[in-house]
Parts: structure tokens; C-alpha cells; sequence
């Protein structure tokens, strides 16, 4: 677990084994069956998550009772509800568990206690929510310029890993599209390359 979060980290900033000890020593382990829940509608979020084995997501429900998709995570990523965690406001939705889960739990008071400390956290996670960022103003530009199916092969290029863990409805539902829509597409013929 902890040579896992050192390699993260060490993408991002320099940290030295001393650093990341100090690191260690704000972080809780959580271990999750799979449908349990990080965080749940109403609550408010009161702390950062780095995924060391498991996938989740994050949805509501619509005013139909339909759950709508905003978002999956899974091994070796951080994940938060940045709206509720940083506003302390309750949480508009849900983050479950997809599989047995285990996670890293950095609270908003260690945060801040260990950014106190360390300040090269802060810039981990400043970099950490500016590809947040942009992965979700990438996600908005795709679902406005390209076609359900460019959609789709978009996603399946960029996150393969999801296709084998993920639910295909809870993949039609992030992406906006229907399940029978992307049953359709995964039963084209690939088209081959002209050699």
C-alpha cells in the first residue's frame, strides 16, 4: 500500500522517505465491501481518498429516481467530493464502492495539519485538482462535439480499464447514452486499417 502512494506521489512532486513517512502518519486505512459508501447524499465529505485497490463512483439520483453517473475512480487515484469537502456543505451525492475497496483516508484536519508541515502536499494536491479539472472540462467539450459513438471509443481508449470492472449501464449513464446504444456499438465489426 504505502510503495503504491510513494510512486503517486513522486509522479507529482519530490518527496523524500522521511516526507512520506510524515505523510504516513496522517492516513487511515478503510476497507470497504463492495456497494458500501464513502459518502452519501446529505452528509458532507470531511476527507480526501487515495484508492489503493478498488473502483467507485459517484452519482445521483434525478428527479425521475433515475441515478445519474458523474464520475468512477479506481486504483492509485485520489478522490473526493471537492464541493462538499471544501464548501463543508452535505453532499448532493453519492460515492459507492464498485468492488471490495481499499482506501487511504486523508481527513480535512490532517490535511491541513500535514499541509502546515509539509507544504508540498498543498502543491500535490493543487496538481492533483487542476487534472480534475481538465479531465472535466474535456468530459463537457466531448458530450458536445462528438457523436454518442466518438463518445464511446473516446472513453474506451482512455480508460480501458473501466470496460472490465464497470457495468456497461453505469458507463451508458456517465456518458449520457443508453445502454442499448452502446450494446449497438460494441456489436459493429471493428474496422480494419488499409494496409
Amino acid at each position: 500500500m504505502i510503495t503504491d502512494l510513494t510512486q503517486y506521489v513522486r509522479n507529482y512532486i519530490e518527496i523524500s522517505d522521511e516526507e512520506m513517512e510524515l505523510f504516513y502518519q496522517y492516513l487511515k486505512v478503510i476497507k470497504l465491501k463492495k456497494k458500501a459508501y464513502v459518502l452519501e447524499e446529505g452528509k458532507v465529505c470531511r476527507a480526501r481518498y487515495f484508492i489503493i485497490k478498488g473502483c467507485l463512483r459517484s452519482y445521483y439520483i434525478d428527479e425521475k429516481g433515475v441515478e445519474q453517473i458523474m464520475d468512477f475512480a479506481i486504483d492509485k487515484w485520489w478522490y473526493t467530493n471537492y464541493n462538499s469537502l471544501l464548501d463543508q456543505s452535505p453532499s448532493e451525492n453519492f460515492i459507492q464502492a464498485l468492488e471490495d475497496t481499499v482506501l487511504l483516508e486523508l481527513s480535512l484536519d490532517s490535511f491541513e495539519e500535514l499541509t502546515t508541515k509539509l507544504p508540498k502536499i498543498d502543491r500535490l494536491f493543487r496538481i492533483i485538482m487542476e487534472r480534475t479539472v481538465i479531465a472535466n472540462s474535456n468530459r463537457i467539450k466531448y458530450t458536445r462535439v462528438l457523436s454518442g459513438e466518438e463518445m464511446y471509443q473516446v472513453f474506451l481508449k482512455a480508460n480501458p480499464q473501466f470496460f472490465q470492472r464497470v457495468p456497461q449501464y453505469m458507463i451508458a449513464s456517465y456518458l449520457g447514452l443508453s445502454p442499448e446504444f452502446i450494446s449497438k456499438i460494441k456489436k459493429r465489426p471493428t474496422k480494419k486499417k488499409k494496409m
